[in-house]
């Protein structure tokens, strides 16, 4: 198989037989039927690989799964029904009560929620950092509980592009892994652990689906942490599982032992599943995920520029934009393109922000992000609504702050329904 990303969109994943079909099978069924109860139980103790039950595995789900690991160049991959989903088995897998994270204070607004106020009144604590912390701040946050450091590749919305080596070098200092969310960037523009990241999450209903039809989510793991060495931060994975008959996962299985453990445990008790039809539909949107990620990057350059020209708007950040103050992280870490997401400043107020989005014709507001058709969101107002005026800065979400995700259309278009709508609200 192929080492580019764009090839391994279309032919990764699933390697038809003679006779068989050449897209992957829907396999839309909730049990499997074996032979022997004995078989059945194996199953059931790890002991042996197969589906038994599609709220753990699905053969479709798991030929996904395949594809997006191999696009990022993993070692062992799973599906979930959301990309927040993701980011807590992520996360949970590896944290228990009275447990510590460092994270990024630019991360999603839903993503900041999940770890500041669900995940602590689970017990496990957060220090929050800004991705533009000093190596000595950075440094200063971890704890002896600390057991993960979380970022984005690129923020949703400040677009800040996170400095994986500065994250990365600290994170195994302290013996922890660092996990990032790659949704913006896509495995065809960033490949998170070439950079020492660990273990990367997605929210596939954003560009890999790319057509706004199904909500879903992926963790990779890299393969490269070395639980072992670590034994004593990590006992779920390097002690015996009472709950399978004193598997450790670990010693067991490997590469495979984070995801193994996020399927036999998390999955199993919280059933955040995807159907079976919403991973074979993204499925067969990822196909064009190279090309479509092509255009997206250029129409956002386009835009981007057209609006930096502009004196209607009072500033523009696009990591991909010549100047702008993450270019240069973005050449070492995405030298083929960012994304198409580009944040910029309508100033007024709120009224005025709210008027302008409120002119816009083609582009649809929309609670998305990362499709074929251009959107656009209001943070402050709807997806960092819960933030604090304080966070909203921590996060880098301003009052002023337009999320503008261009799609494919023609850029000439996306420019000309900007232009109108800027010119109704002045």
């Amino acid at each position: 198989m192929s080492e580019n990303v764009d090839t391994i969109c279309v032919q990764g994943g699933y390697q038809p037989g003679n006779g068989e079909s050449r897209t992957p099978p829907i396999i839309q069924a909730t049990t499997f039927k074996y032979k022997s109860s004995e078989q059945m139980s194996r199953l059931f103790d790890l002991s042996e690989s197969g589906y038994f039950y599609t709220r753990l595995q699905n053969p479709t789900n798991d030929t996904i799964a395949a594809k997006i690991c191999e696009m990022e160049g993993g070692a062992a991959a799973m599906l979930t029904s959301s990309g927040q989903a993701a980011n807590f088995f992520a996360l949970f897998n590896i944290c228990n009560n009275g447990d510590h994270i460092v994270a990024s204070s630019a991360i999603y607004g839903g993503t900041f929620n999940l770890i500041n106020v669900t995940m602590r009144k689970m017990g496990i604590e957060c220090t929050f950092v800004s991705p533009e912390c000093t190596e000595e701040e950075l440094e200063a946050a971890f704890q002896p509980n600390t057991k993960a450091v979380f970022g984005e590749s690129i923020s949703n919305p400040a677009l800040i592009v996170l400095d994986f080596e500065k994250f990365a070098n600290a994170a195994h200092r302290h013996g922890v892994p660092l996990i990032v969310d790659n949704t913006f960037p896509t495995p065809v523009n960033c490949r998170p652990f070439q950079y020492g990241v660990d273990i990367v999450t997605h929210a596939t209903t954003k560009y890999m689906d790319g057509h706004g039809s199904c909500v879903g989510g992926a963790i990779v793991d890299s393969g490269n942490f070395d639980w072992m060495a670590h034994a004593e931060k990590f006992p779920g994975l390097t002690t015996p599982d009472d709950s399978y008959h004193g598997v450790t996962y670990a010693k067991d299985f490997g590469k495979a032992a984070y995801i193994t453990k996020a399927t036999a445990q998390l999955m199993r008790d919280f059933g955040s599943t995807p159907a079976p039809i919403n991973s074979w539909i993204m499925g067969m949107h990822l196909e064009s995920l190279g090309v479509r990620m092509e255009r997206h990057c250029a129409n956002a350059l386009k835009v981007a520029q057209w609006l930096s020209a502009d004196p209607r708007v009072s500033w523009v950040s696009f990591p991909g934009l010549e100047g702008d103050k993450y270019h240069a992280l973005a050449e070492k870490y995405m030298p083929n393109g960012t994304c198409g997401v580009i944040s910029f400043g309508v100033p007024g107020g709120r009224e005025k922000v709210s008027a302008f989005l409120d002119h816009l014709k083609m582009v649809s507001i929309a609670t998305h992000v990362a499709d074929a058709r251009s959107c656009t969101l209001y943070p402050a107002g709807t997806t960092h609504r819960q933030l604090t005026e304080e966070q909203l800065v921590e996060a880098g979400v301003g009052i002023d702050l337009v999320r503008l995700s261009c799609g494919i259309e023609n850029a000439d278009d996306i420019i000309a329904d900007l232009d109108q709508a800027l010119a109704a609200v002045q």
